[in-house]
C-alpha cells in the first residue's frame, strides 16, 4: 500500500474539480493549501512517479463547444485482427476514443469501439464511412449509435472526498 500524507490528500481532492482557469493554477492551488507553486508541482511529480496518479488530462466538454452529433461505432472484428484495426482507427484525428471490449453474446457481438464527435450528423457519418473504407471495416458487422442524452461528463472521483478518505 502506498502512503501519502494529508497535504497529498488535500491536493488530490482539489484536483478532482479540475485546475482553476487562471494563468498559474498550481500557484492558486498551493496558496489554498499553504504550499508554494513549486511544492505543488513537486508533489504531483512524486504522485505520478509513485503511480498514485497516472496522468493529468483534460476533459473537453464537447457539447458546450457545439459538438452535438456524437456517435459510437461498434464492429464485430475477428479477434486476431481487433488490435491492429483498433490501432488504425486510433490514428485518425477525429476518433476521440477507441477501445476493445469482450463481446456479450448472444445479445452484443461487438468488440471494437470508436467514438466520433461532430457538429453535424452528416459530417460524423461521412467520417465513419471514411473509417470503414480506409481501415477495411466495411466488411464487418457494425452499428452506429448516436448519443441522445448526456448523463455525466466529469473526472473520476474516489469516495466522497479524498481529503477524508483513508
Amino acid at each position: 500500500m502506498i502512503e501519502i500524507d494529508d497535504k497529498d490528500h488535500q491536493l488530490l481532492a482539489r484536483l478532482a474539480d479540475g485546475l482553476p482557469l487562471v494563468s498559474q493554477p498550481y500557484a492558486e492551488i498551493g496558496a489554498a493549501l499553504g504550499l508554494s507553486e513549486a511544492d505543488v508541482i513537486a508533489r504531483l511529480r512524486h504522485l505520478l512517479t509513485m503511480g498514485v496518479i497516472r496522468r493529468l488530462g483534460l476533459i473537453v466538454r464537447h457539447h458546450e463547444l457545439g459538438y452535438r452529433a456524437n456517435a459510437m461505432t461498434v464492429w464485430d472484428a475477428p479477434d486476431d485482427e481487433a488490435d491492429a484495426l483498433g490501432a488504425k482507427l486510433a490514428a485518425y484525428p477525429f476518433v476521440t476514443l477507441c477501445y476493445r471490449r469482450r463481446r456479450q453474446l448472444p445479445h452484443w457481438p461487438y468488440n471494437l469501439f470508436a467514438m466520433v464527435h461532430g457538429k453535424a450528423r452528416a459530417q460524423v457519418l461521412t467520417q465513419i464511412d471514411q473509417l470503414n473504407d480506409q481501415v477495411g471495416l466495411r466488411r464487418l458487422p457494425h452499428r452506429v449509435l448516436f448519443s441522445n442524452k448526456r448523463y455525466k461528463q466529469d473526472a473520476a472521483r474516489f469516495g466522497t472526498g479524498l481529503a477524508n478518505a483513508r
